[in-house]
């Protein structure tokens, strides 16, 4: 690291054309080591929650021997390469009441089963993730980020007298306010990057003509600052528009195709017409929104409980849903295997590019806390004990990866809910339905959130 005098503040943007575009962090960011008596910055500590739905064939997830010896089991293979980040957690439950897919999706973050209610009248408990944004937000320009690849539209009963608007979110800033999940990619960036007309279709192609990319209107004030930087931010920060260049080219792309002739489940206008495009996209974003540090904490669900989407790149023509309940027919299992790994392939491409991503002294995988998995186990019985786990990242240091870790089962989610927000910095007594926390999971170092 170069070190000088001169600091370049964290909350720096280029600005033209009435956008902004906030910078990743840069070693120009942190003040000489003479000024603060020490030798590199503390890593900022990131969560993130990745949500699968309808369950999993749990004797393809999970491992058949406990600690760091274990074999990556067929669905998790695709991760096999991350294998010293990701830590296999069995055993953690969400009983509740009942077992249905309202009470996976609410219980996944809150830890606590839905209110029944056919109306408008909804009851859960704070998300995770939410208590979390309470304390990281002070240091981000937005608290947190909602996203998810289905619209969130469904109203009406569902379930066991359940409302259909349980299943369209897993976050929830408080027990009767559900967040929305965003699907719009471009909805995203403008969130991240500045709005330009809304979400309107028209308004959006609009800006296209205008104003071809927002980074052609920075480029005299960005070859000033790269004047004023070492050589490794200007090799960060390079990196850095390159991939806000190639998003805003395929998210362009995609409202070039908001016309043509979509699949049987039409995404909103903007969205890549292929699943996998779509999800890749979003992925993307969420790690630009790290890399900018414009948030710390991000959920995002794959897919919503009920969803009736369809495969057949991979060869699954039957929808989700209904393959879930397979009767332990060996068809339906190997589709539905199928489907489960094509997530996990899906979730390697974002672990790639976290990886990729220069983060301070490591990489943003080294400083991310991220939960994936689902609130359903077996999804033919709808149980939500035992549930498909897998803790990924190093958690800023204070993680450790590479087992698979049998709790006593049934063990409350909420356990892991309250460690993880210690780990984050922001202890919490009790969570949920927790009785306590999985302090043998990880190492007992601790290091401050900022």
């Amino acid at each position: 690291m170069i070190i000088s005098k001169r600091v370049i503040p964290r909350r720096t943007v280029l600005r033209g054309l009435g956008a902004a575009v906030a910078l990743p962090m840069l070693d120009g960011m942190v003040p000489a080591l003479t000024a603060l008596g020490r030798t590199a910055a503390r890593p900022v500590a990131r969560l993130g929650i990745v949500y699968v739905p309808n369950g999993i064939v749990m004797d393809q997830w999970t491992p058949a021997m406990d600690g760091a010896a274990f074999a990556m089991p067929p669905i998790l293979r695709p991760l096999e390469r991350f294998r010293r980040h990701v830590t296999v957690v069995s055993g953690l439950s969400n009983k509740g009441p009942d077992d249905i897919h309202e009470t996976g999706a609410t219980s996944f973050l809150t830890g606590v089963p839905p209110k029944r209610t056919q109306g408008a009248r909804l009851g859960a408990g704070v998300s995770m993730d939410q208590v979390a944004a309470r304390e990281t937000g002070r240091y981000t320009q937005l608290a947190s980020l909602e996203l998810a690849l289905e619209s969130g539209d469904d109203v009406g009963t569902c379930g066991g007298g359940y409302t259909c608007a349980y299943t369209n979110t897993i976050c929830w800033r408080s027990a009767t306010t559900p967040l929305p999940m965003e699907t719009n990619p471009r909805a995203v960036f403008e969130r991240l990057l500045g709005d330009a007309g809304g979400t309107d279709p028209a308004a959006r192609l609009a800006r296209i003509e205008q104003n071809r990319s927002l980074l052609d209107a920075v480029t005299g004030k960005l070859a000033r600052l790269r004047h004023d930087l070492g050589p490794g931010d200007r090799r960060r920060l390079g990196e850095y528009l390159d991939a806000v260049r190639d998003i805003e080219r395929r998210i362009q792309k995609a409202e070039a195709q908001v016309d043509e002739p979509l699949p049987d489940i039409a995404p909103p206008a903007g969205v890549p017409a292929s699943f996998e495009e779509h999800a890749k996209l979003m992925f993307d974003l969420q790690v630009l929104a790290y890399q900018t540090d414009l948030t710390r904490v991000i959920s995002f669900m794959v897919s919503r409980e009920y969803s009736g989407r369809t495969y057949p790149e991979i060869g699954v023509p039957e929808a989700h849903h209904p393959t879930s309940h397979h009767q332990d027919d060996p068809d339906k299992l190997a589709k539905l295997t199928r489907v489960n790994t094509y997530h996990t392939t899906l979730l390697a491409h974002y672990l790639d590019r976290l990886q990729a991503t220069p983060d301070g002294d490591g990489t943003l995988l080294d400083h991310l806390s991220l939960v994936y998995g689902g609130g359903l186990s077996d999804g033919n019985r709808h149980s939500s004990e035992n549930l498909p786990i897998l803790v990924v990242g190093g958690g800023a240091g204070r993680l450790r990866g590479g087992r698979h870790v049998r709790c006593p089962d049934p063990t409350p989610m909420s356990n892991l809910h309250v460690t993880l927000l210690d780990k984050l910095g922001v202890p919490v007594e009790r969570f949920g339905s927790s009785t306590g926390d999985l302090d043998t999971v990880w190492s007992r170092e601790e290091i401050p959130l900022v």
